[in-house]
């Protein structure tokens, strides 16, 4: 009564309960299903596994609704850069590239995050892409954050990983550093 009344998620979303994470594709009256994503396979996508969850799980577990408020989550991906890099470079060279490959949501996120905040006082300072730096042991860390719908994750991770390879072999000041062991006998 209480997934049917209140509607914390309804067919079609993609939600989180306990470990479970999926698109909800059936709701009925002693258990919900949910086609699985995440667990072995990466960025999200489907495992093919259908879960039937218990409903008595909401109210022993949060939920978590990437459907419900607002329709986009932050993704982040990290390249590390040597110490002798043009970091500034690279960061100009990564925003590039993210803004040629989402601008072409932006309007729509914008859209939605103005919807969100009147509904959810949900609220953003920036919803473009932004670069951070930060220095490690094995280099200069360059986390490219970015909004996308949870559907579209690993489309956008590959379509950006393919850009930065294709575009960081121009760039002469920018090296990529990847940890390596070296065994010598």
């Amino acid at each position: 009564v209480f997934i049917l009344w209140r509607k914390p998620f309804d067919v079609g979303d993609r939600i989180q309960i306990g470990e479970y994470k999926g698109d909800v594709v059936d709701l009925r009256l002693f258990q919900f299903s949910l086609l699985e994503v995440g667990n072995w396979v990466d960025a999200e996508q489907s495992t093919g596994r259908i879960i039937h969850v218990p409903n008595g799980m909401v109210f022993s577990f949060p939920q978590a609704n990437y459907s419900q408020g607002f329709e986009y989550i932050w993704n982040e991906q990290q390249l590390y850069v040597s110490l002798d890099s043009d970091h500034k470079r690279a960061q100009v060279v990564l925003k590039e590239i993210m803004h040629e490959l989402l601008h072409g949501d932006f309007k729509q996120i914008e859209l939605e995050l103005k919807k969100a905040h009147k509904e959810h006082f949900i609220t953003f300072s920036q919803y473009t892409p932004m670069v951070y730096t930060k220095i490690l042991d094995r280099g200069i860390q360059l986390s490219l954050r970015y909004l996308c719908h949870p559907r579209k994750r690993r489309y956008f991770e590959h379509q950006i990983t393919e850009a930065i390879l294709e575009r960081i072999k121009l760039e002469l000041t920018i090296r990529i550093v990847y940890p390596i062991t070296s065994v010598i006998l």
